[in-house]
């Protein structure tokens, strides 16, 4: 079982944003494997660190953390992104938690060069309620950049292929040997030695491609999926970037998303609530045929169990609530309104609410506890 990240950190749950921060600076100079060289553990204690670090730093990824746990980031396509961190996305955080003190590597403890990671690209993706229902997969054409066929690399000569030059720096931990990337390659660790006239400086053309992405079933509008190696190629034959896709939900005609339940508005005429009827509504994916009894009650929720949207995390379905509405008739004619006029001391027309008849805010407070 994954240990809780505010554990890792040895924060409260109800930690500041700084406090986080600080947590996070301590413990990354506490297991820094300059600090702790060949010690696995310590390098482990890193890593968890950073990735506890790269979900609470952030206010969406950490308000999911705190409502589902790891849940919401180990299932449905790769949110959020924390797991699997290499130690390259890990000293990109430093800049930020220490000014570029730390560099980009682990400088002697490292073990050779590393590969560079082309950029990402990001794309928003709209999506009905009937394509989240039961998951889809989507062709989405995408600009991305591609290493051009005849390109050739030599070997930086100003980091011999490492993709980093080492410093040692005296602080108040010590001497501390720590990297950066090369000023010559850009943490490359090669230099272009022949290049086809069309393409960039980098030895990249830019080309369409068209991508699949699977899109799990139960996501909601902002949610980032990640398609591993769909972003830009990477100079020196590196690692390809990803291609996040960004949830856009397109809002439905006549149902309304909360969470994984719908909200429906129903709207039934005087004599349809006295005398009652049957009625065929909207679901996600079809209609379904309802009873409304006899005398039904403007306000009134009727609860169909499961035919809400899935939990993305496979934890069941939402249910559908319809929330009935009685029409009141404007214009009468003159027929209609000596009938309701001779009506007007009628018993069977007086308000008789029984005690099972919910006010409004006794319905709201069920509906949200």
């Amino acid at each position: 079982m994954k240990k809780d990240f505010y554990e890792i950190l040895g924060i409260s749950k109800n930690a500041t944003e700084q406090e986080i921060k600080k947590a996070y600076r301590k413990k990354a100079i506490e297991f820094h494997p300059d600090k702790n060289p060949g010690d696995k553990q310590a390098e482990e204690n890193f890593k968890q660190a950073a990735e506890a670090y790269e979900i609470l730093s952030d206010p969406n990824k950490r308000a999911k953390y705190d409502q589902y746990g790891h849940q919401a980031f180990d299932g449905g396509g790769g949110f959020g992104g924390g797991h699997g961190m290499n130690m390259d996305d890990i000293f990109s955080q430093f800049g930020d938690i220490f000014g570029g003190h730390f560099g980009g590597g682990f400088g002697g403890g490292g073990g050779g060069p590393r590969r560079f990671k082309g950029s990402n690209l990001r794309i928003k993706l709209k999506l009905t309620l009937e394509e989240i229902v039961n998951g889809v997969e989507k062709k989405v054409k995408v600009r991305r950049k591609k290493l051009a066929s005849g390109v050739t690399y030599k070997t930086c000569s100003t980091c011999q292929g490492s993709g980093q030059v080492t410093r040692v720096t005296n602080t108040i931990l010590g001497r501390m040997q720590t990297s950066s990337p090369c000023p010559s390659c850009g943490g490359v660790g090669k230099t272009i030695d022949s290049k086809p006239s069309h393409a960039d400086a980098e030895g990249m053309v830019m080309e369409e491609e068209t991508v699949s992405v699977k899109i799990p079933a139960g996501v909601q509008d902002g949610m980032q999926l990640k398609v591993s190696g769909k972003g830009n190629d990477a100079p020196g034959n590196g690692v390809p970037g990803d291609l996040i896709v960004a949830i856009e939900e397109v809002e439905h005609d006549t149902l309304k998303r909360e969470g994984e339940n719908l909200h429906l508005d129903l709207y039934i005429s005087f004599p349809e609530a006295v005398l009652g009827i049957s009625k065929d509504i909207d679901v996600v994916g079809g209609k379904v045929r309802i009873k409304l009894e006899a005398g039904i009650q403007s306000g009134k929720i009727l609860r169909l169990k499961g035919k809400g949207l899935p939990n993305i995390n496979g934890y069941g379905k939402g249910d559908l609530l319809i929330h009935i509405n009685v029409w009141t008739p404007q214009n009468l004619t003159k027929d209609q309104v000596k009938f309701f006029e001779s009506n007007l001391e009628e018993d069977h027309f007086k308000p008789n609410p029984d005690k099972s008849d919910k006010s409004f805010f006794e319905k709201v407070k069920d509906m949200f506890s």
